[in-house]
C-alpha cells in the first residue's frame, strides 16, 4: 500500500467517524455518550471541544510523551464532528475549504478573510 493510499483510507475514518455520529442524533442520552452530547445542546457540544483543544495544547506543552498528544487529538477531533453534525456542516465541505486554502500562503489567507465582528 502507498502512502496516498493509506492517507486516504486514514480520512476515510473521519468520514466514517461522522456518518455513525449522525446515527446518534435523536438517540437515548442513556445509552449514547454521542446522543447525550446531541441532547445537551450546541453550546455544550462547543465548550466540549474547546476543552478538548486545551488539553491537547497541554498534553504538547507539557513534553512528556506522544501518546497523551495522540489520546487528546482523537478526543478533540471526535468532539468537532459532533459539533460539525450538530451545526449541519460536513466534512466535505471542510476539505473543500482546505483544498481552496491549499497553496495560499497563511499570511495572504488571513488577510482576505472577512472579520465575523467587523463585516
Amino acid at each position: 500500500m502507498s502512502s496516498g493510499d493509506s492517507m486516504n483510507q486514514d480520512g476515510q475514518i473521519l468520514e466514517r467517524l461522522y456518518a455513525l455520529i449522525l446515527t446518534r442524533k435523536g438517540g437515548d442520552p442513556a445509552t449514547s455518550h454521542t446522543a447525550k452530547l446531541f441532547a445537551r445542546g450546541r453550546a455544550k457540544i462547543a465548550q466540549k471541544v474547546g476543552e478538548e483543544a486545551v488539553e491537547t495544547a497541554l498534553a504538547a506543552a507539557a513534553l512528556k510523551d506522544n501518546d497523551e498528544v495522540v489520546g487528546e487529538s482523537a478526543d478533540l477531533l471526535f468532539h468537532l464532528l459532533v459539533l460539525w453534525a450538530d451545526c449541519g456542516v460536513t466534512p466535505a465541505e471542510v476539505w473543500e475549504e482546505l483544498r481552496r486554502r491549499e497553496g495560499t500562503s497563511g499570511v495572504d489567507e488571513k488577510k482576505n478573510r472577512k472579520d465575523p465582528l467587523n463585516g
